[in-house]
């Protein structure tokens, strides 16, 4: 600290002695003028001290600000651009042998690239202070509110994360305005300084704690590598006050006589400052450095906005934020409930420390895959995560004092969300899946509401540190329903169906030969076990799902139609919804062959090529397919949030029930309706069978390799006006699903009043 003032004076002298010598040029080089070699002597001087500090002392700051400084004044000094680069040239260079020679540069040059991948060991630091400063948005915690002492050191180096946490980003961007304020009068008191000396000093002084500042800030807020070097006038330590208070009585002093705005800014009596072509000529120079050190200052306001503002949500939501989570350890986050009123989340106060609170979830596993989970060591996931901001009382607020308490870093009583889901219906879908692999989706067609997501194996979320940390070996926190593509084996003969009804490439009556095995594009196509169907209409084949019917089909649709009738029902598309779906694929029509067009009209993905084989599919996304036919043609978007509570009780928002897509019209989805009710009656489907209920849906044998299969159904109940649709899936058996579809379908209709 007291030894850059000092090389701040020394060179302040040594550039006022030999500004003649540093400025003269007689060659020009790029159309620059080339400075003597001589002249170069400093300036390697300067880069050796600093290579040797970064060596000896692992003080990347340090080394930075002693060359940036020496590369301000001798700028001023002499007006060369020249100067500028060649010392930015020799600083890549030296950077380059350091990072390749020197580890803990590459250590640093690493943490600064992504610091997250570094959370844990070198990059702590570094990831709790970005935590810190997306906790404090626009407005900041509050002063005294927030909990900068998460990262280590916070009262030195990283001081500036704990100003913008707690004064926001409004606060933050008004210190480093601050610092360009400081700047702006330095440099004007360099321009006035009578003496050549006075003015370096002047320039050289407030450079330091201007660099200084952009340095520390800009390695504290990821712009650049981080530093060891200290924040002006804010960092805690005895010799960085001391040394500002130093630097700011100095250039008190050059000021002292300064000619001021009166007659005698033309008497100067030493330096170059013999008349106004002197003074003109340094203003210039100013300016420049002036605007140069804005820019510096515009950036960091930038970066600072892009972490506090415009990535904030993000970095909060992170699941190793432990920042976030145990500041919201100290909110009661409200609650999460059934649509049957059944409370599958809540926070109580903790009893070993009150006015702390730690979250429970008194039914265990139920929906656990869909809730996810809440843990101040692992961060959250699921709908713990998605609606954080509602159930911390920072969203979906209910008065305009509760939002104006939030913007100003305050808390709020948490909110309640109440979901979609139905207990009873969960748990039966949650029941059949029991002892094996696979999910169900159950839903309503004509709303888009949820009323069940079921993955097995499945998982007690009260024990979800244990599947976390290893000490349970299992895949259970997987969610198989929204998560896991499938191939969808012939559930997808009803997209291949509506398509061509609805382009009017065939109707129900169309015919088609149907040996056990046939070839199309040069390859086989064969129905399982070669069933054979002789010459059958298209209702007749899909009833019976023949796959040498359905290859036909493809064939006549061809790929751009197939593919295009699958991404209208949601394939190759992102669902934008309240809970996370991975997207179902298809593949680039242009190239897919004829012999893959046809098995992709099977429902079996077999291309080999840059876009991804398909078809593959959600559980969530056959479910879709299933409520079009259901509703008229209409896939309505599906969600699991059904409306949001206040602590009052009062409901603050409801989910309004959206529309998707259209693939399909009525008349087409009626004869696609007609065709699942034979499956239903006489086909492959009649283990669905209910009885006083109008079920009607599609099997599918999914074929997965080494001779296993996935089993699949989906399909629609109705009774008395209430239509329940269903997805299902069980992996690795060759047993229909049919009837555990049927006992999820019966139970739904009982829940829902219908039976």
């Amino acid at each position: 600290e007291l030894a850059k003032i000092l090389i701040v004076i020394f060179l302040a002298g040594y550039l006022a002695e030999n500004r003649e010598m540093l400025s003269v040029s007689k060659r020009r080089v790029l159309g620059m003028a080339a400075p003597d070699p001589r002249a170069l002597m400093p300036l390697l001087f300067m880069l050796a001290i600093s290579f040797v500090i970064v060596i000896f002392e692992n003080d990347l700051g340090s080394a930075l600000l002693f060359f940036g400084l020496f590369l301000v004044m001798i700028y001023v000094c002499t007006g060369r651009w020249s100067y500028v680069v060649i010392s930015i040239a020799l600083l890549a260079v030296a950077a380059v042998i350091l990072y390749f020679g020197f580890s803990h540069v590459r250590a640093r040059v690493a943490i600064w690239i992504n610091p997250f991948d570094y959370a844990q060991t070198t990059g702590y630091q570094l990831v709790q202070a970005l935590y810190s400063m997306a906790d404090g948005g626009l407005f900041g915690t509050g002063i005294g509110r927030g909990m900068p002492t998460s990262i280590p050191v916070v009262e030195s180096d990283f001081i500036f994360a704990a100003i913008a946490e707690e004064m926001g980003l409004l606060g933050a961007a008004g210190v480093l305005i601050l610092y360009i304020l400081f700047t702006i009068r330095g440099f004007a008191t360099a321009a006035r300084a009578r003496r050549d000396v006075d003015a370096f000093a002047a320039v050289g002084l407030t450079a330091s704690i201007s660099f200084q500042a952009f340095v520390i800030v800009g390695g504290v807020t990821g712009l650049i590598p981080l530093t060891g070097v200290t924040l002006p006038f804010m960092s805690q330590g005895g010799s960085s006050i001391i040394s500002s208070f130093i630097i700011l009585g100095l250039l008190l002093r050059t000021g002292d006589d300064a000619p001021g705005t009166s007659a005698e800014l033309t008497m100067v009596s030493h330096g170059f400052d013999q008349g106004a072509l002197g003074r003109i000529a340094l203003g210039k120079r100013l300016t420049r450095l002036l605007t140069t050190f804005c820019i510096l200052f515009a950036l960091l306001i930038a970066n600072l906005t892009g972490i506090m503002v415009v990535r904030a949500d993000a970095i909060q939501s992170m699941p190793t934020n432990n920042h976030t989570i145990a500041k919201n350890e100290q909110i009661k986050r409200g609650s999460i409930v059934t649509s049957d009123d059944v409370v599958l989340a809540e926070s109580t106060e903790s009893t070993k420390d009150p006015g702390y609170y730690e979250r429970d979830y008194p039914q265990g596993d139920l929906a656990s895959q869909i809730i996810g989970y809440y843990s101040l060591q692992y961060g959250s996931a699921g709908l713990e995560a998605s609606q954080n901001e509602t159930l911390t009382g920072n969203r979906n607020f209910s008065t305009l004092t509760e939002a104006i308490t939030s913007l100003a870093g305050g808390t709020n009583p948490g909110n309640d969300v109440k979901l979609t889901i139905n207990s009873q219906i969960q748990r039966s879908a949650q029941d059949v899946l029991a002892g094996q692999v696979g999910a169900c989706v159950v839903m309503n067609p004509h709303t888009g509401e949820v009323y069940a997501v079921a993955s097995s194996p499945t998982y007690d979320i009260n024990n979800v540190e244990q599947y976390l940390n290893g000490t349970i070996k299992s895949d259970a926190l997987y969610n198989r329903a929204t998560m896991g593509l499938y191939t969808p084996g012939s559930t997808f003969k009803t997209v291949s169906l509506a398509t061509a009804l609805q382009n009017g490439t065939a109707t129900l009556n169309s015919t088609y030969s149907s040996p056990g095995t046939i070839e199309i594009g040069g390859g086989p196509i064969s129905s399982e076990n070669n069933f054979s169907l002789g010459t059958t209409t298209l209702l007749k084949g899909y009833a019976y799902s023949s796959n040498v019917v359905f290859a036909q089909v493809g064939d006549q649709l061809g790929a751009q139609a197939l593919v295009t009738g699958a991404t209208n029902f949601g394939f190759n598309r992102d669902i934008a919804t309240d809970f996370d779906i991975k997207m179902s694929l298809m593949p680039d029509p242009n190239e897919m062959t004829e012999w893959e067009t046809a098995w992709a009209a099977v429902g079996q993905p077999v291309g080999e090529h840059q876009s991804p084989a398909g078809p593959q599919a959600t559980v969530v996304q056959m479910a879709m397919v299933e409520s079009a036919i259901a509703n008229g043609g209409v896939i309505m978007t599906p969600h699991v949030v059904q409306s949001v509570s206040n602590s009052q009780g009062e409901i603050v928002s409801t989910t309004d029930s959206t529309v998707f897509s259209q693939p399909i019209d009525s008349t087409t989805a009626d004869e696609v309706k007609e065709a699942q009710r034979a499956v239903v009656s006489y086909g492959t489907g009649t283990g669905a069978r209910i009885s006083g209920a109008d079920v009607y849906g599609k099997t599918g044998t999914a074929q997965i390799g080494n001779d296993t299969d996935n089993s699949w159904f989906i399909g629609t109940a109705s009774v008395n006006g209430t239509d329940v649709t269903i997805a299902i899936v069980v992996e690795k058996t060759s047993t229909p699903v049919t009837t555990k579809a049927a006992q999820v379908l019966s139970t739904s209709l009982t829940a829902l009043g219908a039976m």
